[in-house]
């Protein structure tokens, strides 16, 4: 089996990553102006990206009696200062707005009797949202001359002198290569889930927090091209019900259920209720023998008990079924929990692309939004589609600034990008299947920098170590095969998956204290300092990460990049 079809296509806008923020980009492009879109989606744009099983709440708005600032202030004490309050704001100052047009397009928002949406804590609202992404799809789908490409995998950016020219990629389902040439190209693929080993071994591996098909795919890309990244050692652990791997923020704002230990002693308050904080205080009870943990949920009403159950059905319908298969209703029994694996993910930690003000990152043309996007935690799904209209808004500006540009064709770089895929399609069966090298990097990643077997903790030794195996590793990539083009797509997210782990490798090393427990519980600095109230970011130059520090950007400033 062989590439032997090739297609090149013409652009003006590219949006790589056909989620929540690449379809909302979509629709605020065609909304401001006539520019022609291509849309590539690895899965199918109706059910791709972190909201395919949909989702039962807002997290992001700015309910009555507060303000956008508060928001900002929410943030960045969740992130112990370590935020781009630029970011931050013009994120905040949109949150209501894009909702009300999600609800003109069909989600339906939960409403009081007064017609006010009903809140969920100071900064929610409820939704029925299991269809939330068929919404946007379908919305996506009426628009003129946007073309959306499903099933198109994309592997590289094509860059020169800094300037994005477009990207390179496949079809997973017939195999032709695909060199699409762009005026602007907005990344918006996601974060990277599936570095460590995760709570569930074998056939249950992908039941975890973060969609398992999002693979730093834009990352990856973005760092080998030079791009500037920012914030990896802010990683993010989910606490999650056990096993079903369920969200345990509808309990603890839903039902106000506190964490508790097997003595049925509340110890949140012990350890302090930030995101990290959290899964830090469950760690440490069940180290010192006070496990298993619990969201207390015993005695509260019996109308909390529906009230739960249809609100998973919402988002993840495992969690409504454990209840029913056990016969116990969440009244009637407390919820086990447990941290999952590490996740590198800019929607809820300030992971990402290091990016202006305007979501363009340090390659020219090239923006970024949503999970891709770093500087801006907690922005959840609002934030992402305010990020998608953000970056999109500053597109069409720039795209009549630079409408006479020319960028000459290289044919010599599709030529060697498909001798690429053929080679790897072409190769005889190595040593090594492409599950067990992942199955491999997993095991690094897990025993020496910082996964859930060792209780997320790491030091300088562990990480060196792990610098080394996930380095042999990517030399063993090179005796690979792949025997059809969807193994061939798993071929690229093991490359993607080990250049994101090197990466995060240099930023864990890098922050020399511990300003996050769990998230990053470094051993050899186990306290915080004012020292590092700065950004640890990295760019691959020459081959090798280096690593740059950068002063605190706050909400009064507009960051443009200057040293590009």
């Amino acid at each position: 089996m062989k590439i032997s079809n090739q297609k090149i296509i013409h652009t003006d806008v590219l949006i790589i990553g056909g989620g929540t923020a690449g379809c909302y980009a979509a629709l605020t492009i065609r909304e401001h102006s006539k520019a022609s879109i291509v849309i590539a989606e690895k899965a199918n744009i109706k059910r791709s990206g972190c909201l395919a099983a949909g989702v039962n709440a807002i997290n992001a708005y700015i309910v009555k009696g507060r303000k956008p600032q508060d928001y900002v202030d929410y943030a960045r004490k969740d992130a112990d200062e370590i935020v781009r309050g630029d970011l931050l704001l013009t994120m905040s100052e949109k949150l209501n707005e894009v909702t009300r047009k999600m609800e003109q397009l069909g989600l339906v928002i939960l409403k009081d009797e007064n017609g006010e949406y009903v809140a969920r804590g100071n900064r929610n609202i409820k939704i029925n949202g299991e269809n939330i992404k068929p919404i946007l799809a379908d919305a996506v789908r009426k628009l003129d001359d946007v073309t959306v490409l499903n099933h198109l995998n994309i592997t590289d950016y094509i860059v020169e002198n800094n300037q994005i020219l477009g990207a390179f990629g496949f079809s997973i389902e017939d195999g032709t290569a695909y060199e699409i040439r762009a005026k602007k190209v907005l990344c918006s693929t996601g974060g990277a889930a599936g570095l460590y080993k995760p709570n569930n071994p074998g056939f249950s591996r992908h039941k975890m927090w973060y969609p398992p098909f999002n693979t730093g795919a834009g990352y990856a890309m973005g760092i080998n091209a030079g791009a500037e990244m920012t914030t990896f050692e802010m990683r993010f652990i989910a606490l999650r019900c056990k096993d079903t791997i369920a969200p345990t923020g509808t309990i603890a704002q839903g039902v106000g259920a506190k964490q508790i230990n097997s003595k049925g002693e509340v110890y949140e308050d012990k350890y302090g209720i930030t995101t990290s904080q959290r899964v830090y205080g469950t760690t440490e009870e069940n180290l010192e023998g006070r496990g298993p943990c619990y969201l207390r949920t015993e005695g509260i009403g019996k109308d909390k008990d529906n009230d739960l159950k249809k609100a998973y059905l919402n988002m993840a319908p495992s969690q409504t079924l454990k209840w029913i298969e056990q016969g116990k209703n969440p009244s009637e029994q407390n919820v086990e929990i447990e941290g999952t694996e590490p996740y590198i993910v800019g929607g809820h930690t300030a992971s990402g692309y290091w990016v202006d003000t305007n979501r363009q990152t340090t390659i020219k043309g090239l923006y970024a939004a949503g999970d891709v996007a770093g500087g801006a935690p907690q922005k959840y799904v609002t934030g992402a589609l305010v990020e998608g209209e953000i970056a999109a808004l500053d597109i069409v500006k720039t795209l009549k600034e630079d409408n006479d540009k020319e960028y000459t064709e290289k044919e010599e770089l599709f030529a060697e990008k498909i001798k690429e895929y053929n080679h790897i399609l072409e190769q005889k069966d190595g040593l090594f299947t492409i599950e067990q090298m992942e199955e491999a990097m997993q095991k690094v990643m897990d025993a020496y920098a910082g996964g859930i077997s060792s209780h997320y903790q790491f030091n300088e030794n562990s990480l060196k170590l792990a610098k080394e195996k996930i380095e042999k590793l990517i030399v063993l990539c090179d005796q690979l095969s792949a025997q059809d083009y969807h193994e061939l797509m798993f071929y690229y997210e093991l490359r993607e998956r080990l250049t994101v782990c090197l990466t995060l490798i240099e930023h864990l090393n890098a922050r020399k204290e511990t300003r996050w427990h769990s998230f990053a519980e470094n051993l050899d600095h186990p306290k915080k300092s004012d020292d590092w109230k700065k950004y640890v970011n990295t760019k691959k130059v020459d081959g090798k990460i280096k690593v740059i520090y950068r002063e605190l950007v706050k909400e009064d400033q507009f960051y443009e990049h200057h040293d590009q």
